[in-house]
């Protein structure tokens, strides 16, 4: 029997080397990838079955970038928003996001926020931004959760008190090359299957997706077992 596929979460890595590989300033690399972005999450939205699509856009480390490129990926990731919500509109898609929203303008957090609005009765696919988001923060965050409702510090009230109640990963994805979590959904992805491809992002196809979740179903997932 081949493995049941309901979360996807991506490591969208590369953009700013297939950039300058092509000569090109890092923000073009960000660009490209937006189209990449667009095509999986559609891919999803059809896909028998995968039910939440979780992308990592902006990690807690990302602010450490030059503060001009990181001025451009909140200016980007607030005008990509905008005008995805008619798609998200037509393909069924429900638009979250995990991380702290604080640190980013009013302007950016105010169009993530109107389009969770917008779209939270869709239902054919979640797709969710991990945004200033990191792994090693949430966890604690959670146990500070759990320790404020006065319940008892154990597996399941911490689960429940994760920024993604959407379960845990059954595949993880990395492009780029390169082969580590990079503190990303370090605790929903215990048991997930991993999947490494040398391809940046901005030339990650649907067809090299597939590929991936061909070789993921084939795989003997044990939970710990034998």
């Amino acid at each position: 029997m081949s493995n049941p596929l309901r979360h996807l979460a991506i490591i969208m890595d590369g953009n700013g080397r297939w950039a300058k590989e092509r000569g090109l300033r890092r923000i073009k690399g960000h660009e490209a990838g937006i189209e990449t972005v667009r095509k999986v999450t559609e891919y999803c939205a059809d896909h028998p079955e995968i039910e939440t699509l979780t992308l990592y856009a902006f990690s807690t480390e990302n602010w450490k970038r030059p503060k001009m490129e990181v001025d451009y990926l909140m200016h980007l990731l607030e005008k990509h928003i905008r005008l995805e919500r008619e798609r998200y509109m037509q393909h069924g898609i429900r638009f979250e996001t995990i991380g702290n929203l604080s640190p980013f303008s009013q302007k950016l957090r105010k169009t993530l926020e109107e389009t969770k609005a917008l779209t939270a009765s869709n239902r054919r696919l979640v797709q969710i931004l991990a945004l200033n988001y990191g792994g090693r923060d949430e966890i604690v965050r959670s146990v500070q959760r759990t320790l404020e409702a006065g319940e008892e510090i154990n597996e399941a009230n911490i689960t429940r008190h994760l920024d993604t109640p959407y379960g845990d990963v059954d595949l993880m994805i990395r492009t780029s090359g390169e082969q580590r979590l990079s503190n990303f959904l370090l605790w929903q992805l215990s048991y997930a299957e991993l999947a490494f491809t040398p391809t940046y992002w901005p030339d990650f196809s649907v067809e090299e997706l597939e590929n991936l979740i061909e070789q993921y179903k084939q795989r003997q997932r044990k939970f710990g077992g034998i």
